[in-house]
C-alpha cells in the first residue's frame, strides 16, 4: 500500500485528534471518586479551516488558546471553548447534518445584532423577544452554516436559577492583545449547546442519571442543564426546535476533567457505549476517550497534561 495513503487512512480512523481513538491505553485505576468538570469544548468541523478561523478570531473576537494545526480552540466564555477542526482529520465530516446550535448568552443582545449586521454576517431575522419563553435574541450563521444563537435571558422566575449562576462568573470581553472588529463592550456571559432529541424525557434521564447535571431552566420543549460554570447543555424536543433529529451530527461535545480516569470507570459502570477507549496520544499532548449519548451525539472526555502546546489552555483552567 502507498505510504501516504496508509497515513491518510490511519488519520481518518482517529477522532478529533490522533489522541481520541489511538495511543497507549490507560488503566482505569482512580485515586478518588471526584469527577469535577473544569470546562467544555464544542468541536465543529470544516472544509475550509482558514475561513472559519478568520470568522471566529476577527469577527467574533475570540482568542485562540490551543493550536494543534488541524484543530484550533477558542475561548468563548470563562469555561466554554470552541474547537474548529479540519474535517479531513476529525471524527466528523463537514457535510454531516449540523444538528446543534451554539448559544452566546449576553446582556448586550441588541448591540451584538447591530455589530454582526454591519459585519455582513448572515442572520436569520431581526432581534426580538421570544414568544414561548422569556428570552430575547436572534440566530446567525457561521461560514459553513453552523447555527449561532445570541440570546439574553430576561428577568423572570423561569430564568432565576440560570441568571443567579452566571452572575457569579466574569463576563468575557475581547482581549486587548486581539486584532478584532468586535467592540470592547460586547461581552459573553456563558454558552448553551442546544442538542435535539426524539425523546426528550429519555435525554433528560441520561444527563441527570449518568452525569448528575442540575436542571436550571425548564421551557417545556427545552431544558437547560449546567455542565461547567459558564458551559450549559440544552436538550430540545426536535419537533419544536431549530433543528430536527438526525442520525449523523457534525459536532462533538467535550468535557475537560482532571479526573478523566474516574469518568472512564464511571461510564463503563453505567453501561454507556464507548467509541474510543481511554488513551494517551502519542502525537498530541492529551488524554481522552469518546462515548455516545442516547441520540448518538459524540461525548469526548479530555485532559491536557503539562506541555508547551497546552500551556495557555491550562492557565485558563486553573
Amino acid at each position: 500500500m502507498n505510504k501516504a495513503l496508509l497515513v491518510y487512512i490511519l488519520l481518518l480512523s482517529f477522532g478529533f485528534a490522533l489522541m481520541s481513538c489511538g495511543g497507549k491505553q490507560e488503566s482505569i485505576i482512580a485515586e478518588s471518586e471526584s469527577m469535577d468538570i473544569q470546562a467544555n469544548i464544542i468541536f465543529f468541523y470544516y472544509k475550509n479551516l482558514d475561513v472559519a478561523q478568520q470568522f471566529y478570531e476577527d469577527v467574533l473576537g475570540l482568542e485562540v488558546v490551543l493550536d494543534y494545526g488541524f484543530a484550533k480552540v477558542f475561548r468563548i466564555s470563562q469555561t466554554l471553548f470552541l474547537g474548529i477542526v479540519d474535517e479531513q482529520k476529525g471524527m466528523h465530516r463537514a457535510e454531516e447534518p449540523k444538528t446543534v446550535t451554539l448559544s452566546f448568552v449576553t446582556n448586550e443582545i441588541d448591540e451584538w445584532y447591530d455589530y454582526l449586521s454591519v459585519q455582513g454576517v448572515d442572520i436569520s431575522g431581526p432581534v426580538k423577544d421570544a414568544s414561548r419563553h422569556p428570552t430575547r435574541g436572534f440566530v446567525a450563521y457561521d461560514p459553513e452554516g453552523y447555527y449561532l444563537e445570541f440570546e439574553r435571558f430576561l428577568d423572570h422566575p423561569q430564568n432565576e436559577i440560570l441568571l443567579e449562576k452566571i452572575s457569579q462568573t466574569k463576563t468575557l470581553y475581547p482581549s486587548e492583545k486581539q486584532k478584532t472588529s468586535r467592540p470592547d463592550n460586547l461581552g459573553i456571559l456563558g454558552n448553551i449547546v442546544w442538542l435535539y432529541y426524539k425523546n426528550l424525557d429519555d435525554a433528560q434521564l441520561f444527563y441527570q442519571n449518568v452525569f448528575g447535571f442540575e436542571l436550571l431552566v425548564d421551557q417545556g420543549f427545552a431544558k437547560v442543564y449546567s455542565c461547567s460554570p459558564t458551559g450549559f447543555v440544552g436538550l430540545v424536543d426536535e419537533s419544536q426546535g431549530l433543528h430536527h433529529f438526525s442520525e449523523e451530527k457534525s459536532v462533538t461535545i467535550s468535557f475537560i476533567s482532571e479526573q478523566i480516569e474516574n469518568w472512564y470507570k464511571h461510564m463503563l459502570e453505567q453501561g454507556v457505549e464507548m467509541r474510543c477507549a481511554l488513551s494517551q496520544s502519542e502525537a498530541f499532548p492529551v488524554k481522552a476517550f469518546v462515548t455516545y449519548d442516547i441520540a448518538g451525539y459524540y461525548l469526548e472526555f479530555d485532559w491536557f497534561p503539562e506541555h508547551e502546546k497546552n500551556k495557555k489552555l491550562l492557565s485558563l483552567l486553573r
